[in-house]
């Protein structure tokens, strides 16, 4: 009995992968509308209308530092009609945010990676430095007097801004703004000397001599400033910090759903068009199995988790 019972349900999941989609697909933003996970999410959506033959539709629930949202899609049905577009603000928050009502990997199943964003570290003209390694020297010889800005605590600006202060063996303040255009006021006014920011808000900024560049946070240099040196090769050794982002569907939803919606997904993300697109936006696509991007999710929840300890980096 147990092995027919086995055996149906095999049958039954096998049919409703065979099926799937038959109504409209979910994607849900934890975040605002306008930001990176909103765009992607939506231009995503739309590539995928044609290859599953249903409509995919993008809800926005912010609030909690992505929890509401995420926590909405946690408690959905497994049957792969409710995804998480979700970005490294995840995997930082399980760390950050220890007891939410969710746990990343146990809660999720992880579907596919979309793409990754470099940062730009920019400096005020007011900051007596010309280059990173001049930065670095300026920053050790007054330690604690210099600043940096953020969208706010836990945001990948901020771990970003952690990060450089512990493999640079810098003492820099962090100072948090309510969200990224905050920040990007404070740094254009000279209320605070630097700041990690997507290089597509702040390459202009840069070209028009309204701040300075000093390095890019990707591994190799990106196409969008690619005279400015990434962060690693001007003087920080292995730096890395990107902005990146994914889907996740809830724990228990089939396996053949999981493959499906991955196999689209990398089909548009190698497209040459899309390529192309995302790297005049200074995005880079990203393409892995469930079961690559379940490691990646495991070691960049690890690599957070050291920088958040090192820097002793608490949410009140």
């Amino acid at each position: 009995m147990k092995l027919l019972a086995a055996l149906l349900l095999l049958a039954a999941t096998l049919a409703q992968a065979q099926t799937y989609p038959s109504r409209p697909v979910k994607f849900v933003v934890p975040f605002g509308a306008g930001g990176p996970a909103d765009i992607y999410a939506r231009f995503l959506g739309q590539r995928l209308q044609e290859p599953l033959g249903q409509s995919f539709v993008v809800e926005n629930r912010p609030g909690g530092g992505s929890v509401v949202g995420s926590d909405h899609v946690a408690k959905s049905a497994p049957d792969g009609y409710t995804l998480l577009v979700m970005s490294n603000t995840h995997t930082v928050n399980e760390t950050l945010i220890p007891k939410k009502p969710f746990q990343l990997m146990r809660d999720f199943t992880p579907v596919a990676p979309i793409n990754y964003s470099d940062l730009l570290l920019v400096v005020h003209p007011s900051v007596p430095a010309n280059n990173l390694a001049e930065l670095i020297a300026l920053a050790k010889s007054q330690p604690g007097k210099m600043n940096y800005a953020s969208s706010g605590p836990g945001t990948p600006y901020h771990m970003a801004g952690e990060l450089f202060k512990s493999m640079a063996g810098v003492d820099v303040v962090h100072v948090p703004y309510k969200g990224s255009d905050g920040a990007r006021v404070g740094i254009l006014g000279g209320q605070v000397q630097m700041m990690f920011d997507a290089i597509t808000t702040m390459a202009p900024n840069v070209r028009a001599g309204k701040l300075k560049g000093f390095g890019t946070s990707g591994r190799a240099r990106s196409s969008v400033l690619p005279e400015t040196p990434t962060v690693s090769e001007a003087g920080v050794p292995g730096y890395e910090a990107t902005i990146w982002l994914g889907v996740v569907a809830p724990a228990g939803t089939p396996a053949p759903v999981i493959e499906r919606l991955n196999t689209e997904i990398r089909k548009i993300t190698a497209s040459a068009e899309v390529k192309e697109a995302w790297g005049k936006q200074g995005a880079t696509p990203l393409s892995m199995t469930p079961g690559q991007f379940e490691q990646y999710l495991r070691d960049d929840i690890a690599k957070w988790a050291k920088v958040i300890a090192q820097a002793g980096i608490k949410l009140d």
